[in-house]
């Protein structure tokens, strides 16, 4: 499961329009390996894991799950920096800008 906080959940209500889900998802890249990847999708696909938290309903492939499990997603706009953050403790090693990581 993932978690989002209060800020996060405030964010994608403004991004999501007609959107029914938030899909999240790891792909290779990135200076660390893996990258975090966020889109909003209406189209389920075959495996999808399916989880909802304070009202916001979110997926995630099973190969991604795998990595995410127990993430939760924040949102920051201060002054080092404006986006989301994944606080994952799956990770063994995150690069600088937080948009990757290795397991």
């Amino acid at each position: 499961m993932i978690t989002i906080t209060d800020k996060a959940k405030s964010k994608i209500e403004k991004l999501r329009q007609d959107a029914n889900f938030l899909r999240v998802s790891v792909q290779g890249g990135g200076c660390s390996g893996l990258s975090y990847k966020l889109d909003f999708d209406n189209e389920l696909k075959n495996g999808d894991q399916e989880f909802e938290d304070k009202e916001v309903k979110m997926v995630l492939d099973m190969k991604s799950f795998l990595y995410l499990a127990g993430t939760e997603l924040d949102f920051s706009d201060g002054l080092n920096g404006k986006g989301f953050n994944f606080i994952n403790p799956n990770a063994s090693r995150s690069c600088g800008c937080g948009e990757s990581f290795s397991v």
